[in-house]
């Protein structure tokens, strides 16, 4: 757990997911699609309820995956969930997916769940490559990565359909050592 205070002076916790976010997650995951198109589901493509969230959060509770939360004043602003191979030759690697409320951007809350997630993977013995698909025209996103460590590794034309427009898909990653 990462107790961080913000930009702004609040604190903010990193932990891991539990049980009993399940229903903050079912309506942040209501809430951030309507705030940002960088994401790879749009408002109402998400359907969850409190129960199949319990089961999202009890699978990323093994030895190479993570599901983080941020949490503000009991509030729930912000996600990480790491998920690495199911298989031999992948459990090594693995994507994630990051969001926070827009509410939030800019103090820091997506940095500190990403060193998080650095730090555990080292700690984990396990985990060697971490990689990320972003839009290619997230500079902020971009930025932020390259700034941590990650290198651009590819691009994948037509990724995303947003509101009859077709975006790229940047390819990041950062080796563990």
């Amino acid at each position: 757990m990462f107790n961080y205070h913000l930009k702004d002076g609040r604190l903010v916790t990193i932990r891991p997911a539990n049980r009993t976010d399940a229903l903050a997650m079912v309506i942040y995951l209501q809430q951030i699609p309507c705030e940002s198109d960088y994401l790879t589901f749009g408002p109402g493509e998400v359907w969850v309820n409190e129960a199949d969230e319990i089961a999202v959060i009890s699978s990323a509770q093994s030895e190479n995956c993570l599901m983080l939360v941020a949490i503000i004043d009991g509030c729930l602003v912000g996600n990480l969930h790491f998920r690495g191979g199911t298989r031999i030759r992948t459990r090594h690697t693995g994507e994630f997916g990051i969001s926070v409320l827009k509410k939030y951007w800019g103090l820091g809350i997506g940095k500190t769940m990403l060193d998080y997630l650095l730090i555990w993977a080292k700690k984990s013995g396990i985990i060697k490559k971490i990689n990320l698909r972003v839009r290619s025209d997230n500079l902020a996103a971009i930025h932020l990565y390259q700034k941590i460590g990650f290198i651009n590794e590819g691009l994948i034309i037509h990724e995303y359909f947003i509101n009859g427009q077709y975006y790229d898909a940047l390819l990041m990653g950062i080796t563990i050592d």
